[in-house]
């Protein structure tokens, strides 16, 4: 039977690791996350244990075992629709004033998993368009991007299951976006994934290719970065966004004491943070 067990000198030097490569901080006596994230590891590369696969994955000659180690740890679960009020803000308030200036809207999904936060903000798009017929913008374009390829490739799939599907999508929401497979999973219909992009990126490195945006969103993600990352994150995000961009973060995280370039905006429910003139 496989070796699981991880030394506490083991995962200590992994923790360092993965915050080097990834931004991504570890707690103290996550042994049984990186156990249950690397175990699939064990078997696709041949190794007897845990702690080959750990020790392994931190050698720069094993690149694809430590791609792929990154990618497990990386992964984070995601639903659609998550904390609602983000997408009905976007849907009913920002994107009529948006839709008012008359030029091309960018929204960048940040971290986006595995694709449940950049095709419900394309839902939430064409829900405006259904309810607005007269205000209508056609520019408008979602660039998805996350640090796991493998996310990214089931994102471009656009493909899931009956499990993945009943987090957050009403019913009407899947007659109207998606297509039934024989296989019984359903797929996000042409007309949503037209509207989103996808592409590989490390939110620790330089933001300057990614161009300019309207809104951004960053949901549920600074919560597993160090203070000093969460700052440098925040500040390129302000560098990222137009005058008076948006920035909707998760229910639960704060940019109090992080940054100083943005006002907290209180809504009924939820908030959102807006870039300083």
């Amino acid at each position: 039977m496989p070796n699981r067990t991880l030394a506490e000198e083991e995962y200590q030097k992994f923790k360092n690791f993965l915050e080097q490569q990834s931004g991504i901080v570890l707690g103290d006596n996550k042994q049984y996350l990186v156990r249950s994230r690397l175990a699939p590891l064990m078997g696709k590369f041949n190794l007897p244990s845990i702690s080959h696969v750990v020790q392994r994955s931190m050698e720069p000659v094993e690149r694809q075992l430590r791609i792929e180690a990154v990618d497990a740890m990386t992964t984070n679960e995601t639903l659609w629709f998550r904390d609602r009020y983000p997408f009905e803000l976007l849907s009913k308030k920002i994107l009529p004033k948006l839709c008012e200036q008359n030029k091309p809207i960018k929204i960048w999904s940040a971290a986006c998993s595995s694709g449940q936060e950049p095709y419900s903000i394309a839902m939430s798009i064409l829900e405006h368009r259904q309810h607005n017929p007269v205000n209508l913008n056609k520019n408008i374009s979602i660039l998805a991007t996350d640090l796991s390829k493998t996310m990214l490739e089931r994102c471009q799939e656009a493909e899931y299951d009956s499990l993945a599907l009943a987090r957050g999508l009403s019913e009407e929401r899947k007659r109207q976006f998606f297509d039934p497979l024989p296989s019984g999973n359903m797929k996000v219909k042409q007309n949503v994934r037209s509207l989103v992009s996808f592409r590989s990126h490390n939110l620790l490195d330089s933001y300057n290719l990614l161009g300019k945006f309207d809104i951004i969103f960053c949901r549920n993600v600074l919560i597993y970065f160090s203070p000093e990352a969460k700052a440098k994150i925040l500040r390129q995000y302000a560098a990222a966004l137009n005058p008076k961009g948006i920035l909707f973060l998760g229910a639960s995280e704060s940019i109090t004491g992080l940054s100083d370039e943005f006002d907290m905006i209180r809504c009924n429910p939820g908030i959102y943070y807006q870039k300083k003139s």
